[in-house]
């Protein structure tokens, strides 16, 4: 089957063109420029200029992984018939760093509020039904103490990529403004009240996890309950997941930062099994690399250990503790098995019914065009795809088969 580009987010090109109700602004920055007697310009902005999130601008959030862990290209279409759970932070931040204007800002209504990961979440949302996907969002609860430093690390490069975007503002650097706008991308929690309440209305599950959303999305898929669970981070696979789907968000033609190259961004599996088997690890013994390489639970890891050192160490010392007197100035900010009891006994629930339902159109269209200013044709279309999906899922014959539950 063909490579499936019908979202408009996985288009190359993505355009926002908000209905203007009577006397309401577009939903753009450039509301304060516009004036009521002055129609104002339609906008389109494209995120073919760049390929950046704030997983690619700067230090990557969760476990360094990609060089070592063994992945299989697959196309979306692969997945028709099968059920994700998606971690929705995870997707909510590429969003808001990638559904931008030229200059960076995000998009927002005509409250001024930020509306980016709304426009991802229901374009890429109505994509993946379209192709017969059912997907789930898992969102963050409480994060464990020991990821503070981690925090707080992510909060001071927010900050200094925002003085860094203002002064490329400044210069009339658009691009490298745009870039560093991405970098400052900071979930607030209206966002995420809004896309719970979106998703609701479009009749797609999400549950709260108690403690890491990465930790519950894989919970989920072990007992067997979705098919795959979804991330860009590898943090995933360290939780157990035992089928990771990474770029189900960005998929696409993308331009890399900086750089006048483009690269296809295609979705990647990973099998948990596979993985361990091809290494020749345990999944304690990758814990173990993980914890060198550095986690969101000791991020600096040991200076100068990349992937590749981290994995000779384990195979030839067996553990983390017996591998530690070889190094010079190892130090974790706790004992290392803190830090391995989080990925193997993390905090998750089993209280998360997967409930799929019709979408409540009337509600879609007065939430996102008539309080958030979305163009209501495009959203109808959007809705139009997600029923066209549900009824040609792959070896569903009936619509109760696509909304049946799936029990707590």
């Amino acid at each position: 089957m063909p490579r499936t580009s019908t979202s408009n987010f996985t288009h190359n090109n993505i355009e926002h063109h908000p209905k203007t109700p009577p006397n309401r602004p577009r939903n753009t920055i450039q509301n304060q420029q516009q004036t009521p007697d002055r129609k104002p310009k339609r906008l389109t902005f494209t995120t073919k200029k760049f390929f950046c999130s704030s997983y690619y601008t700067s230090k990557p959030m969760g476990v360094n992984l990609r060089d070592l862990i063994p992945k299989t290209t697959i196309d979306l279409t692969d997945l028709t018939g099968k059920s994700i759970a998606i971690d929705a932070y995870n997707a909510l931040y590429q969003f808001l760093a990638i559904i931008r204007q030229p200059d960076g800002t995000p998009l927002k209504d005509h409250t001024g509020k930020v509306t980016s990961h709304l426009s991802g979440l229901l374009y890429r949302t109505s994509n993946l039904i379209e192709i017969g996907i059912k997907t789930a969002y898992v969102f963050d609860g409480t994060p464990p103490t020991l990821k503070e430093a981690e925090i707080k690390r992510r909060a001071k490069v927010k900050e200094e990529a925002l003085i860094k975007y203002e002064k490329a503002l400044q210069q009339g650097k658009t691009e490298e403004a745009r870039t560093y706008a991405q970098m400052t991308s900071r979930l607030k929690d209206y966002m995420a009240d809004d896309a719970k309440h979106l998703l609701k209305l479009l009749g797609i599950p999400w549950i709260q996890a108690p403690s890491e959303g990465e930790a519950q999305a894989a919970h989920i898929t072990k007992k067997g309950d979705t098919d795959y669970c979804a991330s860009q981070d590898y943090d995933s696979i360290l939780f157990g997941a035992p089928r990771l789907i990474r770029n189900v968000t960005i998929s696409g033609r993308r331009k890399l930062p900086r750089k006048n190259v483009y690269i296809e961004v295609v979705p990647e599996a990973v099998e948990l099994k596979n993985a361990l088997d091809e290494l020749g690890l345990t999944h304690e013994q990758l814990i173990d690399i993980g914890i060198l390489v550095g986690t969101d639970f000791n991020p600096e890891g040991i200076k100068g250990i990349g992937p590749k050192t981290a994995l000779q160490l384990i195979k030839e010392h067996g553990t983390l503790e017996k591998a530690i007197p070889t190094l010079r100035n190892a130090e974790f900010p706790v004992e290392p098995q803190r830090i391995r009891e989080i990925f193997l006994h993390p905090k998750v629930t089993d209280n998360y019914p997967l409930n799929w339902r019709e979408p409540n159109i009337d509600g879609v269209i007065e939430f996102m065009c008539r309080e958030r200013d979305f163009d209501e044709e495009r959203v109808r279309k959007a809705l139009e795809k997600m029923s066209t999906g549900i009824k040609k899922t792959k070896g569903a014959t009936t619509l109760e088969q696509w909304f049946g539950t799936k029990p707590s």
